[in-house]
């Protein structure tokens, strides 16, 4: 289940770095062996060079994935990774090197941690972070393999689980501003006294109110949206919504989760991967926190049900203005290679264009021959890894190397990039929703922390805009709730926008310092 990719700029050069996380397997935690961790550095000509042992990041934990955040403001991205006994965070120095300041972040419960997102759900100006948690997790004493009736897939016997294992809580940790955390899990009420296989979790403004909530994927069990009430509460409103489970009214078998306004309706909808006979969720957010289970009308669910899903996508790949979808596929069992007919182990990678009227386009066999290696891959991370305005793909696969996926596509289509600081906001203005209109069309989208299977993608905003060569207006309404306008700006650009001060650099190369 590990094999989280975090991309972020550490360094402040202005080009995406690449964090992979690592975890041995049973037999050598067993005997006291750990796993290596990497994080590379962007040589800004389309190699990288491995910096883990000078950054100090290289054993972390058995490493399940992560998220980015600058959680004390201090304007160097930080990294979260979550671990099968707790979790490491590590302070970025500003020097290339990191820190481990868990205990005194006071972030030392040792249950196993899956999935993390940051973001600020008081508006206090710091980001507030999310752990989702799997199972009661004891390495010396695990369920006996093929044993119990949960412990056997067609036939096959394979480890136990998740059904029939107890599940954990998920927990809410506060930033005090002071570098220190505090859970507060009961009392904001997202604490998930069910017990449920958390994975995937992300959030989002559902309902436009200015205030993210948060929605986390279940491994075999329901999901949880949860409302942000504005006053460090929070609603379950997983049922209510559509989104706990299926259209059908079964429960799946949530892994990643990703969010994006793939049909222009201004509001953010939710794609999830889910096990192999379950096809990927589509929930079309029709506004009011109301959610409608669109797959087969999408035309995605016929494609996706025959692979187990884990990272997930939605965002232009082709620069045409409209939210694209990839998924990134892996059998949890080797021994299904055995099996006469059905799943392998090794799965490809499919990738959906969209037609613009609310279904999408199996595109798979013609978006390059590397989708098509099969691969038990695990989590993925998007961004523009050489900063051409093309969004690339780095993807972790168990069991074998990592691939890094280069778009090569898009060519003649334009682009616009905005890289937020917050003033007021949180430093890396996570949660700062951006709205552009170029020409007749108009796009929406987030800064999110973690996201996707485990994973983190870039933290700049990225919008195709298709023939457009310029942005008539952005839109930018920061999490602390300040409202910023933007005008006639071209296309083919990043631009670092500053809360307060509007834009303080436009350069596809421009540092981030």
């Amino acid at each position: 289940m590990s094999g989280g990719v975090l991309l972020l700029d550490y360094d402040g050069d202005g080009w995406l770095d690449i964090y992979f996380t690592n975890a041995p397997t049973v037999e050598m935690a067993l005997q006291g062996e750990k796993a290596r961790s990497a994080l590379y550095r962007n040589n800004h000509d389309g190699t990288f060079t491995d910096v883990t042992d000078r950054a100090g990041v290289g054993y972390p934990c058995w490493a399940m994935g992560g998220a980015v955040a600058d959680y004390n403001n201090d304007g160097w991205p930080d990294i979260l990774v979550t671990c099968a006994q707790g979790m490491v965070l590590y302070r970025n120095n500003g020097d290339g090197t990191f820190s481990d300041v868990t205990k005194t972040a006071k972030l030392t419960d040792q249950r196993w941690a899956t999935g993390a997102a940051f973001a600020d759900y008081d508006g206090d100006g710091f980001a507030d972070l999310m752990i989702t948690r799997y199972v009661d997790f004891d390495l010396h004493n695990l369920p006996k393999f093929g044993v119990g009736a949960t412990c056997h897939f067609r036939g096959l016997p394979v480890q136990c689980g998740p059904r029939g294992l107890k599940g954990i809580g998920d927990t809410l940790y506060h930033n005090n501003r002071d570098g220190t955390f505090t859970d507060v899990s009961n009392t904001a009420g997202v604490e998930d006294r069910a017990g449920y296989y958390g994975l995937g979790v992300i959030w989002s403004d559902f309902n436009d109110d200015g205030r993210p909530d948060l929605f986390v994927a279940d491994d075999s069990t329901p999901n949880y949206l949860y409302r942000n009430d504005g006053n460090g509460h929070f609603t379950d409103v997983s049922f209510l919504s559509g989104t706990a489970v299926s259209g059908d009214g079964g429960e799946m078998s949530g892994m990643g989760v990703s969010v994006c306004d793939y049909d222009h309706s201004g509001r953010f909808s939710v794609h999830i991967t889910n096990f192999e006979d379950q096809y990927n969720s589509l929930y079309r957010n029709n506004g009011g926190l109301d959610f409608s289970d669109i797959a087969r009308a999408a035309g995605i669910a016929n494609v996706t049900s025959p692979y187990l899903g884990w990272g997930t996508a939605c965002t232009d790949f082709d620069n045409d203005g409209w939210a694209d979808l990839m998924v990134e596929n892996g059998h949890v069992y080797p021994q299904v290679d055995s099996l006469k007919s059905g799943a392998k182990y090794r799965e490809r990678k499919l990738a959906f264009r969209n037609r613009h009227d609310g279904r999408f386009e199996d595109v798979s066999a013609t978006a390059g021959a590397a989708l098509a290696v099969p691969q038990p891959s695990r989590g993925a991370a998007f961004g523009d890894l050489d900063n051409d305005g093309k969004i690339d793909l780095v993807v972790e696969n168990i069991d074998g190397p990592p691939m890094i996926l280069r778009n090569a596509g898009a060519e003649g289509q334009h682009w616009v990039g905005f890289q937020l600081s917050g003033g007021q906001s949180n430093r890396l203005a996570i949660g700062a929703k951006v709205k552009i209109t170029a020409g007749s069309s108009a796009q929406v989208d987030e800064v999110h922390s973690g996201g996707g299977y485990l994973s983190q993608n870039d933290l700049r905003v990225h919008f195709g805009l298709g023939t457009a060569s310029n942005v008539d207006a952005v839109e930018i309404r920061w999490p602390s709730g300040k409202l910023e306008t933007l005008r006639h700006l071209k296309a083919d650009a990043y631009y670092r926008v500053r809360e307060g001060e509007g834009v303080i650099s436009g350069d596809r190369n421009q540092s981030s310092k």
